[in-house]
């Protein structure tokens, strides 16, 4: 690991070095590179520093403790310091070997947030519409910005289907784990007789991909024209605006309506298909490398039942890391960053045990 951290600061100061050349100036494309290059790997060299001055001080306090010359003062300061540093130093450690875990490189990708109703008919519909607020709201807190990809409206309201894109910082890091099947608990608006239901909604979060992540055989896509509609399936566009492509090797099959015009849904589809794609290439790809993801928090998979929301006791649940939270209203009004955080360091453990990194 000491090998490691050397190369990694060796390579700042150079980055260093060449971002203070004032040559660097006339090559803008370069200078934004190095500088972006300087700040991924900043953390990790001042937090070695950070070790080493502890280091340096254990050293001193132990050399103290060793020599015969040394008062008896002296040697007690000397052990409540070293008996101050060594936890330091374990925590410090720790902190480096996190830095130095290999980085999700989808952690940077905005994402496609793709909301879809499941078991239970209008009530599914109805939750995966508060669905939709939640992570709404969500964004709005992290300052990201979202736009409306497609909707499926129910006749009652709700959404059968909903597929929002999300543009901010670390987008994807931040929504990865909320992939899955949501299941709610609750006594349904349409329901008389005041019985708990259960109904389900699955959540699928894709990293956008940009053009040189995925290339499209025109030849492969079928594009089909259609008229918009609206809740109830009545035609709302006789112009027909909406558009429909089919990827034909695949049979993947995308509809885009929520814009006025035909080249605005094409061009939100294309880049629908384009991530699903993706997604799908990478998910195959792993399954190669390994059936059995551990590193990975539960499988990802979109059939895997990730949560809880119980409405009668204002709970919900998180079954991948047994997490129990009664504050369901302040969560579905955005407040996520208590479950988001929790899966973090969870799978940041798991990984962490599997490393080995050693100073020795």
């Amino acid at each position: 690991m000491h090998q490691e951290l050397e190369k990694i600061r060796e390579k700042y100061l150079k980055l260093t070095n060449m971002l203070s050349d004032p040559a660097l100036l006339s090559h803008p494309q370069n200078l934004k590179k190095f500088a972006k290059e300087r700040a991924e790997i900043e953390p990790i060299v001042k937090k070695y520093e950070e070790y080493q001055k502890i280091q340096k001080a254990i050293m001193e306090s132990q050399d103290i403790l060793e020599e015969q010359t040394s008062d008896d003062e002296l040697k007690k300061l000397a052990l409540e310091e070293l008996n101050e540093l060594q936890p330091r130093e374990k925590k410090v450690i720790d902190e480096l070997k996190f830095l130095l875990l290999p980085k999700d490189p989808n952690d940077d990708k905005n994402v496609f947030l793709e909301i879809r109703a499941g078991a239970g008919g209008d009530e599914a519909s109805l939750f995966a519409q508060d669905l939709f607020r939640m992570y709404s709201r969500y964004a709005e807190r992290k300052k990201w910005k979202t736009d409306v990809m497609n909707t499926s409206i129910s006749p009652i309201g709700g959404f059968k289907e909903i597929i929002l894109n999300i543009q901010g910082t670390k987008v994807y890091g931040c929504l990865k784990y909320e992939s899955g099947v949501h299941r709610v608990q609750r006594v349904p608006q349409t329901e008389a007789g005041g019985r708990i239901h259960t109904s389900t909604v699955t959540v699928a979060v894709l990293p956008e991909a940009e053009e040189v992540d995925l290339k499209i055989d025109p030849k492969e896509l079928k594009i089909e024209a259609f008229g918009a509609s609206g809740p109830g399936g009545q035609n709302v566009n006789r112009n027909y605006t909406a558009i429909r492509v089919t990827h034909i090797p695949s049979g993947m099959v995308v509809s885009c309506q929520d814009e006025k015009s035909q080249h605005r849904n094409k061009e939100k589809a294309l880049r629908i298909l384009r991530s699903r794609l993706l997604d799908a290439a990478e998910e195959e790809q792993q399954e190669k490398i390994a059936k059995d993801r551990k590193s990975q928090v539960g499988s990802g998979k979109r059939s895997e039942k990730i949560r809880t929301y119980n409405f009668p006791q204002s709970r919900i649940t998180d079954h991948r890391i047994n997490l129990t939270l009664h504050k369901l209203d302040e969560i579905l009004d955005g407040e996520l960053d208590p479950i988001i955080n929790k899966l973090s360091s969870y799978y940041q453990a798991e990984v962490l045990s599997k490393k080995n990194h050693s100073f020795d």
